[in-house]
């Protein structure tokens, strides 16, 4: 017994095909879309730390310049 060609399932079968070409390079750009989100994540995560670790530089310096003055206006008012 011969299957006789039904046009029908052939377009089916085509545009199946079809659909599963276009889910292939749509599977293969989101790859490479991840793949650079992940190397932006990690570009951003540096730059948050150097920012973080500037910003505590900050913090300390405007401390011991609030110390510094401090301890002068003492001293001068004391020796005075």
């Amino acid at each position: 017994m011969t299957a006789v060609p039904n046009p029908d399932t052939d377009t089916f079968e085509q545009q199946v095909l079809e659909r599963l070409d276009r889910l292939q390079a749509s599977d293969s750009q989101l790859k490479e879309d991840v793949g650079q989100l992940r190397e932006q994540v990690e570009r951003f995560n540096d730059r948050f730390s150097n920012y973080q670790q500037a910003t505590q530089w900050v913090v300390q310096l405007a401390f011991t310049l609030i110390a510094s003055a401090t301890i002068t206006v003492l001293v001068t008012t004391v020796l005075k």
